[in-house]
């Protein structure tokens, strides 16, 4: 304990019986307030903006003459464009049949993909009760109706029947299903 008190002695005025000016610390801060600190010793004051082009001058301590030189060169401007002339208002040329050269087959045209496949009643009735089942039992909870059990049966069996009846009759598309595990075949 004696180690940590004398570490405190020298930073701490209370403890030495010095009480604490409050009012003369924030009259020092006010007083300083809007001044710049001095820079520390061995630092390079940063240049002037308008001085910035010129290199024969190192630092803006020294201000004797009071001449005021132009920049070399300007140190940048700004560059307005007049409206639907800018640069994010540049479109691309539509492409026609006279850029392309002979070896060039022309443009892609997909083909027209396949008509689904016409569902069957069982499918229907398969998504209606997936559907229809959790929407069923969710007017229930919001008009209030009283939740007797063929309601609960019609809504949590659709659901589970419907769900069960499309996981059964999922494709699996496998053609090549007698060697799954010869990798890339060319």
């Amino acid at each position: 304990m004696a180690e940590h008190d004398s570490d405190r002695e020298d930073r701490e005025p209370e403890e030495k019986g010095v009480p604490f000016d409050e009012e003369a610390a924030w009259a020092a801060i006010v007083a300083g307030f809007g001044d710049e600190p001095p820079d520390p010793p061995g630092t390079k004051p940063f240049k002037r903006v308008e001085d910035l082009a010129l290199l024969e001058k190192d630092t803006n301590d020294d201000d004797s003459g009071e001449q005021q030189r132009s920049p070399a060169r300007p140190l940048g401007s700004s560059i307005s464009f007049a409206p639907g002339v800018g640069p994010r208002d540049y479109a691309a040329p539509e492409a026609s049949e006279d850029d392309f050269d002979e070896d060039d087959e022309g443009h892609f045209v997909p083909p027209e993909p396949p008509p689904l496949p016409a569902a069957d009643t069982t499918a229907k009735f398969a998504w209606l009760g997936v559907v229809g089942g959790p929407v069923l039992l969710l007017l229930a909870v919001l008009l209030g109706w009283d939740m007797t059990w063929w309601l609960a049966t019609l809504g949590i069996g659709g659901f589970l029947g419907g769900f069960t009846t499309l996981v059964v009759r999922m494709r699996t598309d496998d053609e090549d299903g007698d060697d799954p595990g010869r990798g890339a075949v060319v």
